[in-house]
């Protein structure tokens, strides 16, 4: 119940989860970079899977983009756009140029096409069966791979578009959130106190043509937008839904670790805000579910502090891998076990912003009862803190890091960011 991801935008977000390392030293901040560039010789965790005899294999949605690792996958990735069937020697190809193109360092996420604001509008409900869109399309051939892989070791990352914008999805799944009963008017405000820096004019909204320039949006969008948001959530899980049936009907759930994972939180007008982009809890608090055969606590749910880069270290340790060097997370096998223990005493996020003398970095840290984040630019100077109590103040309305009275506990919790996520392991 308490994950959280290092940094709420896709690519960095998912070079941290599948590398088992921290923005700071994958040196991904943006959509453009691959990893490679910055880790040659970074050992993924498909890839560490697939060096010890697995099969892997990728669908749609792994790495951002263009931006794929071919050493991650003995089978080539696929994705949606591709011919529908899975590994043709089609796809085959066009996955192999794509992993020459980025070995060879020539390969970035291109801008769309067009200016912002044309890109269409940011929702529609298309009367269409599940299979005709394309997180359709990958879970059926998530239950083809699944069908030729039964009898071998296999790694299969699946990877579902939506709800990403635009938010799509069959019609069926809108007519489950009446319009008329979508609420909006209970959005909280900015925060009281709030830096500047902290916020953004929600850009990758505003690229499409039905969301205004500049200002709020209205609150009939709003309705709309939260709507088609809830019609992409219910559209993805139920295409989760297909894929583990098949794991049931060939009985491998007995022997098959699942994992579910979205790769950061989104703002629905809270705040202010839309998207992610940012290091309030909105954006950076995840969902996060495993299943583990024969797990003694199956069913139950934690609230101990877990982060993304614990995912590496946990599933290599769950299927009784050599753990490889450089990780920055923990494993949460205890916790599987006993999902009441003790464990982390703070989880960490850290989001970029640009200001008129260079950059600054927002590191954020959550603990059980608080989020503290200090803003800090290229010469090391905090230009803004923030703290958030969320037993007394659970929708962070106040930032309290100016307070008189909380100076103490500032000062603690800074110096606990600084100690960083070495110190703040069980």
């Amino acid at each position: 119940l308490r994950a959280y991801c290092q940094q709420a935008v896709c690519s960095p977000s998912r070079s941290s989860l599948l590398t088992g390392r921290r923005p700071d030293t994958t040196g991904i901040y943006e959509l453009e970079t691959h990893f490679r560039k910055n880790l040659p010789d970074v050992v993924t965790l498909p890839q560490l899977f697939k060096n010890n005899g697995y099969v892997t294999t990728g669908l749609s949605k792994i790495y951002h983009g263009t931006l794929d690792d071919a050493d991650s996958w003995s089978i080539p990735s696929w994705n949606p756009g591709h011919a529908a069937a899975w590994n043709t020697p089609e796809n085959a190809q066009i996955a192999q140029s794509k992993a020459d193109g980025i070995r060879a360092g020539g390969w970035r996420v291109k801008p769309p096409p067009g200016k912002p604001g044309t890109r269409g509008p940011a929702w529609e409900m298309p009367d269409v069966p599940d299979s005709e869109l394309p997180d359709g399309k990958t879970a059926d051939t998530a239950i083809r791979a699944i069908q030729t892989l039964k009898s071998r070791p296999f790694f299969l990352a699946t990877g579902f578009l939506k709800p990403h914008l635009p938010f799509i999805a069959p019609k069926r799944y809108f007519d489950l959130y009446p319009k008329e009963k979508i609420r909006v008017t209970d959005f909280e405000p900015p925060p009281e106190n709030a830096p500047p820096i902290a916020f953004h004019n929600f850009g990758e909204l505003r690229n499409y043509g039905d969301i205004p320039a500049s200002g709020p949006v209205s609150e009939e969008k709003a309705r709309e937008l939260v709507r088609a948001y809830r019609a992409s959530i219910t559209y993805t899980d139920a295409q989760i839904g297909r894929v583990i049936d098949e794991l049931d009907r060939l009985k491998l759930r007995d022997s098959t670790i699942v994992i579910v994972w979205g790769d950061h939180g989104y703002h629905l007008g809270n705040h202010g805000l839309w998207a992610k982009h940012s290091n309030f809890e909105r954006a950076t608090h995840v969902p996060l579910i495993i299943s583990v055969p024969g797990q003694p606590s199956s069913g139950k749910t934690t609230e101990a502090l877990t982060e993304f880069v614990d995912i590496s270290p946990t599933l290599t340790e769950l299927c009784g891998l050599k753990l490889p060097n450089g990780l920055e997370g923990t494993s949460f096998v205890p916790i599987i076990e006993n999902p009441k223990r003790k464990w982390k005493t703070a989880a960490f996020s850290q989001y970029p912003r640009p200001t008129p003398a260079g950059r600054a970095m927002g590191y954020s840290m959550r603990t059980s009862q608080y989020r503290y984040t200090e803003w800090i630019t290229e010469d090391r100077k905090i230009v803004a803190q923030e703290l958030y109590d969320y037993k007394n103040d659970p929708d962070e309305r106040i930032n309290r890091a100016s307070f008189p009275d909380n100076a103490k506990l500032v000062a603690k919790l800074s110096e606990q960011l600084k100690a960083g996520w070495k110190a703040a392991r069980p």
